[in-house]
Formats: C-alpha cells, sequence, structure tokens
C-alpha cells in the first residue's frame, strides 16, 4: 500500500513529492552561502552564474545548509532515551521490571518516543517572542502486577534527565482525560500455551484434517479482543508456518478456528468454548470429535505447500522477451540539487524547507513546511492506520517499527541520499540505518509545454521525493488471507483453500495549515450548471458558474469530495487578498489512487468509537494542543473505551479565521485477486494527495525554473529550420558516466541495528550491542 501526498508528505509507505520545482530565491542562496561552497555549486570556473557544460566525471560535492533554528520536534536520541530508561527504574513506586526479563505479571515500560512541544510555545519559540520548549519524553508503562492490569502513558522532563526531572501521567491529549486503558490480553504468553494445549487433545484429527499435528503450525487471531456480554473472547485459527525465507505465513490460513474466553487472570476460570471449521460451529471438544467419527467433517482443500515459491516474491515463469537487458536508469550528473542539516533533520529545495522528525507508532512526520520563505503548514504526518477485514470466519471479521533499510535503484534512485532514523520501545533503541531517502526525479512528462507555428517551449517536471518504506504483515505499508471455505462473499478464490480475504485499508493523516498566519478559513469553490437569461439573448442559455460558500462550524466539518470532481476545497486567511482581490489560497485535492476513500463498515462491531476517523474522507477542526492526534495507539486495547474518540473533536466550534487542522483519509478498497499473490503490487494499491497554490502567485512557477527550453522556428519558406534556442541557463551534462562505480553493493545492506538499553543495571545502564 503507497500513499503520497504532493507538494508535501512524510511517512510509512509513503512518499513525499513536492511539485512546483523553482530556482532559488535570495533568501534560500544566502543560508547556502554560509556554508563552505559546494564545488561547481553556483559558478564554474569562468565565474559566469552557470556552467557552460558539466562533465560527468566530475561531479560537484553534496550542498550542506544550516537549519535556521533548532529542530524541536527531533526524535529522542539514545542517552535522552537511556536517560529516561533509567529514570523510571529508579522510581521505586512503579515497581519496574526490565523488559527483557518481564514475564505477564511485570510491570515493564513498553515504549518510549518524543512528547511533541504544544503547537502555541513552538509557535512562539519560531517568532523569537517565546524560549526554546524544553524536552519531554512520553513513556507507556504496562502495568501488569494488578488483577486489573492497564497500560498509562507519562510525561518525563525536562530532558536531558536532572535533579528537576519529574513523571506523572499523561491525560491532556486524550478525550477522556485519562491516560490509563485496561489491558485485556495481559496474559498472552500463558494463554498461548494453553490453547496449544487445548487443541493438541485433538491432534488426531488435526493431523487428518489439515496434514500435521497442532505443533506444525501457528495459532494466532483476532486483534482486538472481542467483547461478548461481559465476556472477553479470543478467535484463533490454525495458520501454516513457511519453511523458507518467505513470511508468507499470513498466506497460510487452514480453515480451523477455536473460540476461548479468557475474562479474568484466573486460568481455572479460561473456558475452551467451541470449534469453526468449514461454516460449522462444534460448541465442545466432544462435539466436534463425535461429528469427526461419524464422518460428518468434510476435508476441504488444505492451503499446504509452504515451501513452494507461490508464497514467494522471487521471479517466477517464462523469462519476458528482452527482460533481462538492463532497463532505462535515472543519474544525477550534477549532484543533488538540495541540502540536508543531518543533525537538526532539516531540508531544503528550490523554494521549499521544512523539519523532519520519526514516530515509533506513525513513522515519519514534517514540520515548519515553508514555500517561498512563508510558512503553509505545521505538521503534516500521518496518525493511524486501519486495515478493517470482512469474512465468514471470525478472524477475517475483525508504522515506525518496520521502516527498514531502503534499497538502492530498487526503492530509491541510486543517487538518493539517506538517512538513519531510531526508535525506542521495550526498553531497545533500534537504529534503522538508510530509512529514509532523499532524491529528485524526472516525472515523465513536462510540467508545462507548448507549441504554435513559431517556437516550441518545454519545461522539465523534476520532483523531490522523501520516502521512507514500512512494511507490516504482508504489505510494504498486509495480503492476510482467509480460509477459503464458503467466504465467495467476501473474496475470490485465489488458490487452492485460498480466499482474498476483503479488506478496507484507511490511513489517516494530520494537516495542521497556516496559510499566511493561523487565521485561516475553509472556502468551497463549486462548478454548477445555470440557466441564465442574458440582455443580450433572446432565450434563456444553459451554461455553469462558480458558487463560492465557506466552512464556518465543526457540525458541517465532516466532509465528501463533491461528485464529478465539482468542488474545490482551498484553505485562505481573508485578510489575506492579491492585488485582484482574491483570496491567496492553497488547494487540497485527491491525487491518484484511493485518495478521498473511508471506511465501508461505519459502526465496526470490532473496533467501536475507536475509529471514527475512518468514517469520512476528510474533517476540518479548530486547533487544540489537547487534540494532538486522530487515534491512540493504545486504544485498540478497549476499542469501545477509547482514549482518543476523535468524534469528539466535532463539537461545533468556530472555523471561520481560526488555526485550523484537515484530517484526511488516503486508502483503498482491497478485494484480492490472483495478481496479489504473493505481495500485493503497488501499481493499483497507492493514494495520493495534492497541496497546491491557488490564486496565491501572480504567474505559473514553473517559469522560475531554468530546466527549459524554447526552440524558435521558421516555416515561411515550406522548410521548417530552427532560428533560434534558448535554454535559459541550463546546460546538458557532458562527458562519460561510469556505470559500474554508481551500481550498489547489495552485499552491504544491513537492515537495523538494536541498542539494548536493558536488563536495567544501575551501574552500567547503555549496556549497548549496537553502535550509537
Amino acid at each position: 500500500m503507497r500513499a503520497s501526498v504532493v507538494a508535501a508528505l512524510g511517512a510509512a509507505l509513503a512518499t513525499t513529492a513536492f511539485a512546483s520545482p523553482v530556482a532559488k530565491q535570495p533568501y534560500m542562496k544566502d543560508r547556502f552561502k554560509k556554508q563552505p561552497a559546494p564545488k561547481s555549486w553556483n559558478t564554474d570556473v569562468s565565474g559566469s552564474q552557470y556552467h557552460s557544460s558539466l562533465n560527468l566525471t566530475d561531479i560537484p560535492d553534496t550542498p550542506t545548509v544550516k537549519a535556521p533554528h533548532k529542530n524541536i520536534w527531533a526524535t529522542l536520541s539514545t542517552d535522552e532515551a537511556a536517560g529516561v530508561v533509567a529514570f523510571l527504574h529508579n522510581q521505586t513506586e512503579l515497581n519496574l521490571t526490565a523488559a527483557a526479563d518481564a514475564g505477564s505479571w511485570d510491570n515493564l515500560i513498553t515504549v518510549i518516543d518524543l512528547l511533541v512541544p504544544n503547537k502555541t510555545e513552538s509557535l512562539a519559540y519560531m517568532a523569537g517572542t517565546g524560549p526554546e520548549p524544553e524536552r519531554y519524553a512520553y513513556a507507556s508503562i504496562m502495568h501488569n502486577s494488578l488483577e486489573e492490569p492497564y497500560l498509562e502513558d507519562y510525561m518525563v522532563g525536562p530532558l536531558p534527565v536532572s535533579d528537576k526531572t519529574t513523571y506523572s501521567p499523561y491525560g491532556f491529549r486524550t478525550t477522556t482525560g485519562s491516560s490509563r486503558i485496561r489491558n485485556y490480553d495481559a496474559d498472552s504468553d500463558r494463554t498461548s500455551p494453553w490453547m496449544e494445549e487445548v487443541a493438541s487433545e485433538c491432534d488426531d484429527i488435526i493431523t487428518e484434517l489439515l496434514g500435521a499435528p497442532t505443533a506444525n503450525f501457528s495459532l494466532w487471531g483476532i486483534d482486538p479482543l472481542w467483547r461478548e456480554d461481559g465476556r472477553i473472547i479470543n478467535w484463533v485459527g490454525f495458520w501454516g508456518i513457511p519453511d523458507s525465507v518467505f513470511d508468507g505465513g499470513t498466506l497460510l490460513p487452514q480453515g480451523l478456528y477455536m473460540k476461548f474466553d479468557i475474562t479474568t487472570r484466573d486460568p481455572s476460570e479460561w473456558k475452551f468454548l467451541g470449534w469453526l471449521h468449514n461454516y460449522v460451529f462444534y460448541p465442545t471438544t466432544e462435539a466436534f470429535r463425535d461429528a469427526w467419527d461419524k464422518g460428518l467433517i468434510e476435508k476441504t482443500p488444505r492451503n499446504a505447500g509452504m515451501d513452494q515459491p507461490w508464497i514467494g516474491t522471487d521471479r517466477k515463469g517464462e523469462e519476458l522477451p528482452f527482460d533481462n537487458l538492463p532497463p532505462p536508469r535515472q543519474i544525477a550528473p550534477g549532484g543533488h540539487r538540495f541540502a540536508v542539516d543531518d543533525d537538526e533533520q532539516y531540508v531544503e529545495w528550490m523554494d521549499f524547507s521544512f523539519y523532519y522528525s520519526f514516530r515509533r507508532d506513525s513513522g515519519i512526520r514534517l514540520w515548519d513546511i515553508k514555500y517561498k520563505g512563508e510558512k503553509i503548514v505545521h505538521e503534516l504526518g500521518l496518525n493511524e492506520a486501519l486495515a478493517h477485514y470482512a469474512g465468514n470466519d471470525p478472524v477475517q471479521s475483525g508504522f515506525g517499527p518496520y521502516a527498514f533499510e531502503l534499497v538502492s535503484g530498487f526503492d530509491c534512485p541510486t543517487y538518493a541520499k539517506y538517512a538513519n532514523v531510531t526508535y525506542h520501545s521495550h526498553e531497545i533503541s533500534t537504529i534503522h540505518r538508510r530509512s529514509v531517502c532523499f532524491y529528485e526525479h524526472d516525472v515523465g512528462y513536462p510540467m508545462q509545454r507548448h507549441t504554435n507555428g513559431q517556437y516550441t517551449a518545454v519545461t522539465k517536471n523534476i520532483a523531490f521525493s522523501m520516502k521512507s518504506v514500512s512494511t507490516i504483515g504482508n504489505y510494504d505499508y498486509n495480503i492476510q488471507s482467509a480460509y477459503v471455505a464458503k467466504n465467495g462473499e467476501y473474496g475470490y478464490q485465489i488458490h487452492d483453500g485460498l480466499s482474498g480475504s476483503m479488506h478496507d485499508h484507511v490511513l489517516n493523516w494530520k494537516m495542521d495549515v497556516d496559510i499566511l498566519g493561523t487565521a485561516n478559513t475553509v472556502g468551497f469553490h463549486t462548478v454548477e450548471p445555470k440557466t441564465v437569461k442574458y440582455d443580450w439573448s433572446p432565450v434563456e442559455r444553459n451554461t455553469m458558474h462558480v458558487v463560492r460558500s465557506e466552512l464556518t462550524n465543526e457540525a458541517n466539518s465532516t466532509l465528501h469530495w463533491g461528485e464529478n470532481g465539482k468542488t474545490m476545497v482551498l484553505i485562505y486567511n481573508k485578510e489575506e487578498k492579491n492585488k485582484y482581490g482574491e483570496d491567496r489560497a492553497w488547494r487540497l485535492m485527491p491525487h491518484i489512487g484511493g485518495a478521498g476513500m473511508y471506511s465501508t463498515i461505519q459502526n465496526s462491531s470490532n473496533s467501536g468509537p475507536a475509529m471514527n476517523f475512518a468514517k469520512a474522507p476528510l474533517y476540518v477542526t479548530q486547533h487544540h494542543d489537547s487534540e494532538f492526534v486522530s487515534a491512540h495507539p493504545q486504544s485498540s486495547y478497549d476499542p469501545f473505551n477509547p482514549l482518543i474518540d476523535f468524534a469528539e473533536y466535532l463539537n461545533d466550534e468556530n472555523l471561520e479565521q481560526e488555526d485550523l487542522v484537515l484530517w484526511f483519509n488516503l486508502g483503498m478498497h482491497h478485494v484480492p485477486h490472483t495478481g496479489d499473490l504473493a505481495n500485493t503490487v503497488h501499481q493499483t494499491a497507492h493514494a495520493g494527495m495534492i497541496f497546491s497554490p491557488h490564486n496565491y502567485l501572480y504567474n505559473q512557477p514553473s517559469q522560475q525554473s531554468s530546466q527549459m527550453v524554447r526552440i524558435n522556428y521558421n516555416t515561411s519558406t515550406g522548410d521548417s529550420f530552427v532560428t533560434e534556442m534558448l535554454q535559459f541557463g541550463s546546460v546538458p551534462a557532458t562527458g562519460l558516466y561510469n556505470l559500474t562505480a554508481d551500481n550498489p553493493n547489495y552485499w552491504e545492506y544491513e537492515g537495523s541495528a538494536n541498542i539494548r538499553k536493558l536488563p536495567y543495571d544501575p551501574l552500567n545502564p547503555y549496556d549497548e550491542t549496537g553502535p550509537r
């Protein structure tokens, strides 16, 4: 599943593409000049502003840039995280056990991340009217040493840890006012062996039915757990375990399921509630065995072949004609035409600049996005990713840690710049090396072109991308499949015993806009038909006109994209007009694929109000520091009592000339077909949005680009010939390019590195097992 926002976007399954490249403005040039002048960056040996040629054997050095201020949203360093871990372990009242040693009745730290400063503090700091916000962490602690275990988030700081550092529960950014949520699955390390033990009582039947005993299968099931009449229910299914490097376990359901009641923490009160096979439920093991002995249980096709190539991603079938020849390839003969401050995680490209950070739960996030020196977006990033399945079995009716190293030449061009990211979970800091890349690329069609009888003018469409890929289950963003028996209403049969279980992917994004200030309004310009009697016409004429309206209140802020694409959604400051009296706006619009989709299931029996953010394609709310995200990562523990219910954000507040936040959904309605084996491909599984200026400028920004050509020609004699060719400072690269030297060395692929902070040793709190 691939998602993108063109003109500004980040994250996990996501490609960031900035459109409309333009030449650097003076404020950008000045900033670059503060650094050592990169070779061939601004001038050539002749002193001209542009190169007369650019020899590929002499590629310029990478440009450098210094961020205008500190990145106050930067991910916690490993030292900061280690300090928080040590501090919390010294709080004896928390009764913490090292995560590596913790059992089901121990308290442990699960996640540590930056507690992002409130926007009010951030804006004051960036404007020079307030101090730099103090750094705080939030820590999620699982309190399992109780009869009613729970998880709770804590605020820890200021950082670095000192005698001023304190901790306290942090419920400010929840709709319940508390960050505590009940954990109904605290005993999974004990329930799993018990479930396997119950299953093994029927090993003779399972061996005949599935071809192997219980020990040869993986037993797992629903998430979140079900509530039935006050009881906590878990359904688990039998899944094949691949015998190869391929992780195709989600493609190997065996069609046999078990139901359990795990309501209390006392194993003597756990109950086995029955078997399900071929859409027939047997409430006891005795009933299941009696039906088997009487020959009433039909043997259905198995999803075997766990060592077969059909679950893998290797090339299959006959080689395509000429496909073994090297394909077309992009190069960057001038080196990087953008600059990154690695220390502050700050990027400048043409007329755009932004900061970025990495969050354990949602991946890449962009901050303080500016265009031509003016801020347009305060925050942009993924909030939640929902995959809601449907099927006739109970299992079906139900991003940061997986952002692995990118593959040069495939995920990103060989000339891309790469960056590492770090997250902190279960007292281990994990570095994903080279898991973010930055690069320019030719989109493949011109940004603008025009031809008449005297000239042709064309401008290259060079886009800047920031990319990170997250792999979750069988998706690189899951096919999770279903057993084929009686599942035709919920998906296609895609293998011998396999149904591609239908599901929705909904990825919710937060876009905190600041167009020419924080006082913004959302306007709608809708193209509508109209019948008009003009003074100059004897009859009425059918035509169309633009109807302007504005969003005034959160009571009406659950939005759907206009039918037939007839409505433009604009964001602007009503006090900032252009010289023609039009609002200087930016437009948000669907781009490709499943942009603007939302959940088919509006009242989920599994996810309840925890998924209220997924019920429409677009929402607008008034900004509040407390309304930070659309969903809480721990709400799945108790989805009918979630820590954040997005519906509570929509509480009739004024939306005219207010600080506004847009929340939009990307995704796809997915009914997997045979072409989705073994992985869903990205040609159709992607979605994106465009954010672009609308009456914001006085001309087409592409005209600032040097990457254009105008060819004048004369046809008056009947024979066309070129009379003039203008390149506007752009020149083609010359010389030979060493493709061999440019090829990646895949033996250097490293994946990720873990830096273990614990088991906690007060005398050696860092206990590292990898580079810092």
